[in-house]
């Protein structure tokens, strides 16, 4: 299954399908043979960078696609 990130309203970042996440030096996460994690984006998780619903009722985003300007030369 191709990678698929989706920007929960008012919460997660949802990843599914075939990936790996690491740390900053590389190393990978045990991710349990998961093949669907949620990350934080409100930065209240006490399981960061995974979700662990913190962010209830403390959260507001409202997810909505738009188009990203052009990329620099």
């Amino acid at each position: 299954m191709k990678t698929r990130i989706t920007v929960n309203d008012n919460g997660s970042l949802k990843i599914e399908g075939d990936f790996e996440i690491v740390d900053k030096t590389g190393n990978p996460y045990d991710l349990g043979g998961r093949t669907v994690v949620s990350l934080c984006r409100c930065g209240m998780s006490k399981n960061k960078p995974f979700c662990d619903a913190s962010h209830k009722g403390h959260f507001e985003h409202n997810a909505v696609a738009f188009a990203l300007p052009p990329k620099k030369v």
